[in-house]
């Protein structure tokens, strides 16, 4: 018999401010501050500086206990008047926390307030907020929270141009440098939203940088809103909480909504869109990319066939690798995440309708002791996730592929590819090797050929 809990026990996801600050690190020269406590601050800090190591700075209203019973209003003004001082930034984009949302503070009419008693003829960064409390969603919902209040913020309806948005969801730097790629290689303008691409994976300085280079610039993202079409990668992401979703509302740009694209079938339906959209034939480059990952899942087909995994991770992208995972013949037993959008099992059935007739479990909402116990009932080969179920894996004896955020216990997680041919062929390597890797290990004798 199974008991409701009262409880998360280590949560298969992470807070709601967490994935505002990597967006808002997304926009150039934006400094993410966070309307709370200074802890929110350090553990947001020590997520983000493990998995991408690079430094990050994130502003804090320093709560306390006279600000939690009388509220944060001084704070968080004097705490902008600081940043501003210090920093000199053009963007702030402010956060709040469970603190702050739990005593009510009305963060927009704070922010009102402070422009009206600071400004002083100096030029006033401008000021974006997102609501993103803790108690409410995970660290993605956090993201898309930030990346629609930009939109909303800055965006302007002006003469329609040719300009294609692109929202790519909280991928890896090496995906966002990818995706530009594509977007040059069709001769497309594109406006990438957030680009952490070198932010949050740059390489030394000669000199220190209060404020690291690279982003959306604020005046590109003014641009949306006369774009002629946005495309926003994923599956449970719904247009009323989407920066696509505003846009196509207050200033009718299309939007096109897309998995994520990895595998074949995804992968296909991202360039078909963007040749429809530009009217160009997809360039040759890729067709080679297609081309030898087909050629891969033929030559690797006999190592991956019926292999059964667990996979965990953000709703969008344990959808999208459960699609990848059955075209290449893997077995997802259990889908699950710490995500409660209510349109997980919807939106893999979408994309799998012979999910029942695989055997594939679906549940969200979960925290690790719940997947460990199923877990210990599937038998699976491998597990598919982040390192936060690394735990689970080295106490069952099951080998972990890390995939997706955080990834602390291992190197070059920030430049990882995940999207279209390319990301998928560097994946179904890892997959494959895995599978070797563990063959040789289990062997009694071991072996020096596949």
């Amino acid at each position: 018999m199974k008991h409701a809990k009262t409880a998360t026990q280590n949560a298969c996801k992470l807070c709601n401010p967490l994935g505002a600050c990597l967006a808002f690190r997304g926009i150039e020269n934006c400094v993410p501050f966070l309307h709370g406590s200074q802890g929110c601050a350090t553990y947001i800090r020590r997520y983000l500086i493990s998995h991408y190591k690079e430094p990050i700075d994130i502003a804090s209203s320093n709560f306390h206990e006279e600000t939690a019973v009388f509220g944060g209003s001084h704070n968080l003004k004097i705490g902008l008047k600081n940043v501003s001082d210090q920093y000199k930034p053009e963007v702030i984009g402010v956060a709040t926390t469970c603190l702050s949302e739990t005593i009510g503070d009305d963060v927009p009419g704070i922010l009102r307030e402070y422009k009206k008693e600071f400004k002083n003829g100096t030029p006033m960064p401008i000021l974006i907020h997102a609501s993103t409390p803790s108690y409410q969603g995970s660290h993605i919902d956090g993201f898309h929270a930030a990346v629609r209040a930009t939109v909303k913020t800055l965006a302007e309806k002006g003469e329609e141009q040719s300009l294609i948005n692109l929202f790519p969801n909280m991928v890896s730097p090496a995906d966002l440098r990818y995706l530009k790629e594509i977007f040059a290689d069709f001769k497309a303008p594109v406006m990438l939203l957030p680009d952490y691409s070198q932010t949050m994976d740059g390489g030394p300085w000669g000199e220190y940088h209060r404020i690291p280079p690279g982003g959306t610039p604020a005046s590109a993202i003014v641009s949306a809103g006369s774009a002629a079409a946005s495309i926003e990668f994923g599956s449970t992401l719904e247009a009323s909480k989407s920066a696509a979703g505003y846009l196509e509302e207050a200033f009718d740009v299309p939007r096109y909504h897309l998995s994520l694209p990895i595998g074949i079938k995804e992968s296909d339906k991202f360039f078909s869109l963007l040749e429809t959209l530009t009217g160009k034939a997809r360039p040759d480059k890729y067709d080679d990319e297609r081309r030898r990952l087909i050629d891969a899942y033929a030559d690797g087909h006999k190592y991956v066939f019926e292999k059964k995994v667990i996979l965990y991770g953000e709703e969008d992208l344990v959808v999208a690798m459960t699609a990848f995972l059955t075209e290449i013949g893997m077995t997802p037993l259990l889908c699950a995440s710490g995500g409660k959008s209510g349109l997980l099992k919807k939106r893999i059935r979408e994309l799998i309708p012979t999910m029942d007739e695989l055997g594939i479990k679906v549940r969200e909402g979960v925290d690790f002791v719940d997947i460990e116990d199923e877990a210990k009932i599937l038998k699976p080969d491998f597990l598919i996730g982040n390192s936060k179920g690394y735990t689970m894996s080295r106490k069952n004896n099951i080998p972990l592929l890390r995939l997706g955020f955080p990834i602390h216990d291992r190197f070059g997680g920030q430049r990882m590819h995940h999207l279209g041919y390319r990301g998928t062929q560097e994946l179904f390597d890892r997959i494959v090797n895995t599978v070797i890797e563990e063959r040789q290990n289990a062997s009694s004798i071991g072996y020096t050929y596949m």
